[in-house]
């Protein structure tokens, strides 16, 4: 019986966890940009998760779980030493410069924007670039300091790390896409291409920018799935106005085609059931 055994646990927050979790043919196989489905115990709901690390020698994925109904509240309770049940990948379709040749990679130059857990999946996205020649920005943001994560593992894996908080408590004050606009309008900086990970709200504001300054955005709409395998249906999305479905066309889209408004009401459906309410 296949163990998936949590090697590693760590509070990033007060409810966003990371765990290193031993699952060898899913690190084999894991590429930037897919997802995994978690299951805590038999009778656990089966939780998809962006992978947010991967080491195929040591065998092992790194997750990132913020705790926000009661399965999350399960997982993130676990300890080092117990298993999950199930961990299901990589699913999904990894990021679209995977499949670029040598001498594009390194003539591209992409701005990250990583918005609160969002910061995770977009580490082995960075760092795959980082190591083939890539240049790499990420700009990072949260509503204050305290919800800043992932900091110096982005800085490890990019040519200039720059951080944003709403209040102003770190870094530039203003959220993603007003430091994006400063960067490129005020300081002069150039990117070939603008990836944006994170609430669905800050990806919608942040493709409007993108688009405003002429930069080609892609979206991860990992945060609308459910099951993981497209037969649910809850993860429809209207993209480039036809229907898709998250877990098995994307989980990346061109942003400027995703009809955020939908995805947004969708999003918000099953928020008393995942709280435990009537």
């Amino acid at each position: 019986m296949t163990m998936f055994k949590i090697l590693k646990k760590q509070f990033l927050t007060s409810n966003i966890c990371r765990m290193e979790v031993e699952a060898p043919l899913v690190a084999n196989a894991a590429k930037p940009g897919q997802f995994l489905m978690v299951r805590a115990d038999e009778k656990g709901e089966r939780i998809p998760l962006t992978i947010s690390d991967y080491d195929a020698s040591a065998g092992t994925v790194t997750i990132v779980t913020q705790t926000i109904g009661a399965s999350t509240t399960k997982i993130n309770s676990m300890e080092e030493g117990e298993c999950f049940a199930d961990v299901v990948g990589p699913l999904g379709n990894p990021s679209e410069f995977i499949g670029w040749d040598k001498a594009r990679i390194e003539a591209s130059h992409f701005v990250f924007l990583a918005g609160g857990v969002g910061s995770a999946p977009v580490y082995p996205q960075a760092k795959w670039l980082k190591e083939r020649g890539a240049g790499v920005t990420v700009i990072l943001g949260a509503r204050t300091k305290d919800l800043l994560i992932y900091v110096d593992e982005l800085k490890s894996v990019s040519d200039d790390l720059q951080i944003c908080t709403d209040d102003g408590s770190f870094g530039f004050q203003g959220n993603i896409p007003a430091l994006l606009e400063h960067l490129v309008r005020d300081e002069g900086r150039s990117y070939t291409d603008c990836v944006a990970i994170g609430p669905m709200i800050m990806m919608k504001f942040s493709v409007l920018m993108a688009t405003k300054l002429n930069l080609p955005v892609t979206v991860s709409l990992n945060t609308l799935m459910v099951d993981g395998t497209g037969m649910c249906g809850a993860c429809r999305v209207t993209v480039d106005g036809k229907t898709r479905f998250a877990c098995v066309d994307g989980p990346e889209f061109d942003g400027t085609k995703v009809d955020f408004d939908e995805a947004m009401r969708r999003q918000k459906q099953y928020v008393s059931q995942e709280r435990g309410l009537k």
